[in-house]
């Protein structure tokens, strides 16, 4: 593999990285740097592990079965009555929660730009739609991808530069990154639950088996993903190394009346700022601001690409494949529609709360359900070949992290259903995981056990 395809391969897989690094995880990785120092790494480590193994079976499938996973998905239920349903579920939560979520992105690279410049929010959000516009002219989903990933190397840069001047206690890095503990204090638990969430989407698995070249050998996709994916895990931690730093040096009683006394939600990006403008200079707060610029801008990009993808991998059929086309009449209309959603919001400088809140229910649904679709397709001879069936290894290791997302997906659902009705889960809530956790593991078991029956009954049939 030359170098040149090393790097376009980097840069290709960085596109994954752009579409999970953005403002919503700046804000929780900066908050559990703040609130809890480096105790909550393991939670990052082990969400790149999972974004890094759900993503490399999404694009294996790909490239041996010349399906998307969305393809792959709607093959599986071709010609069953419940296809319809499928097929729906997916679509509505994918591009709704693209939708919703676009505001926050377009807010997020605003906020990033006011650490740098003095120009009302307005004048921000149309230069950010405009070179979004831009962007999306390109008829390539393969360039802007390598575009994005320029820009996350370039986000990269910001927020790990950033990080490294304020000289981490590297004993306390490695004792967070492999020692898994929720310390006490209010909604801890929720907030490992975010930081994984925020790393593993759903959306990312059919942008990246939907942009990926199928040509490509197995060799070269998991070098360039393992190599984009470990990097934004890189940049996640930077960014709670960020917020660590603020309450680092405090004892345990300054830090407690500090923590008592900030709205994290209000004052977060202003509590960042005004610290790193202590401990290194305005120098840093502009280094910062970029790279909040990056990711919120990144993340604006890549949201409306995904849902394009999602929607044609699931509604292209022989008589529409041409509008379907990445430079056509529907796939424009996908993305000028979220796009739109992103910027009317975004002008009028207000989230969309309600759909925020139906978003994460549906998100919180969708993320376990398609795990269980990426299992069940690369686990599936007709989809993939008996030569390709996934190997138990990777079988167990992918029902592990079914597990943790499905009490991550089952907590954000109640999370919704409480906010909707008035009630605001805390940490006096977390006894309310226990049977989420065991019917989580039950669902996961089940699942495996049914493919060891299924393989264990080829294997009879070949003999």
């Amino acid at each position: 593999m030359s170098i040149k395809k090393r790097i376009l391969s980097i840069l290709f897989w960085s596109v994954v990285s752009a579409a999970f690094i953005g403002p919503g995880t700046i804000t929780t990785a900066s908050k559990a740097g703040v609130f809890y120092n480096f105790e909550l790494l393991w939670a990052l480590v082990f969400s790149t592990f999972a974004a890094l193994l759900l993503q490399e079976a999404s694009a294996r499938l790909a490239i041996q079965s010349k399906l998307n996973l969305g393809e792959a998905i709607a093959k599986k239920f071709e010609g069953k009555s419940s296809k319809t349903l499928v097929l729906f579920i997916v679509i509505v939560a994918i591009v709704l929660g693209c939708a919703a979520y676009e505001t926050g992105n377009i807010l997020g690279a605003v906020e990033g730009l006011k650490m740098i410049f003095d120009f009302p929010s307005y004048v921000f959000v149309a230069a950010i739609g405009g070179l979004a516009i831009l962007i999306f002219l390109l008829d390539s989903v393969h360039t802007i991808a390598r575009l994005m990933g320029l820009v996350v190397f370039l986000m990269g840069g910001a927020f790990f530069f950033t990080s490294l001047s304020l000289k981490p206690d590297w004993t306390e890095v490695i004792h967070g990154s492999i020692v898994p503990i929720i310390p006490d204090g209010t909604g801890a638990a929720f907030l490992v639950m975010a930081l994984i969430g925020t790393t593993v989407i759903p959306y990312d698995l059919f942008l990246g088996s939907g942009a990926l070249n199928k040509k490509q050998s197995i060799k070269d996709m998991r070098f360039g993903l393992a190599f984009a994916i470990i990097l934004g895990g890189i940049i996640s931690m930077s960014i709670m190394g960020v917020g660590n730093s603020v309450t680092e040096a405090m004892s345990e009683t300054e830090k407690a009346n500090f923590l008592s006394n900030i709205n994290f939600g209000k004052e977060g990006f202003s509590i960042l700022t005004n610290h790193l403008k202590n401990e290194i200079g305005m120098f840093a707060v502009y280094i910062f601001g970029f790279g909040m610029f990056a990711a919120g801008f990144s993340s604006a990009v890549t949201s409306p690409l995904a849902s394009a993808i999602t929607a044609k991998s699931l509604f292209v059929n022989k008589n529409n494949k041409k509008k379907w086309a990445s430079n056509k009449l529907y796939f424009k209309l996908v993305i000028a529609g979220v796009l739109a959603v992103g910027l009317f919001f975004g002008f009028m400088e207000v989230k969309p709360i309600p759909a925020i809140i139906i978003a994460q229910a549906f998100n919180g649904l969708i993320l376990p359900l398609i795990a269980v679709f990426l299992i069940s397709v690369v686990n599936d001879p007709e989809i993939i070949g008996e030569k390709n069936l996934n190997g138990w290894i990777s079988n167990v290791l992918m029902s592990f992290v079914l597990w943790i997302t499905m009490i991550l997906g089952f907590t954000n659902i109640s999370k919704s259903i409480a906010k909707v009705v008035g009630y605001n889960l805390g940490s006096t809530d977390v006894v309310l995981l226990i049977p989420v956790i065991v019917m989580s593991f039950l669902i996961s078991a089940i699942l495996l056990w049914r493919i060891y029956k299924k393989r264990i009954k080829l294997v009879e049939q070949r003999l």
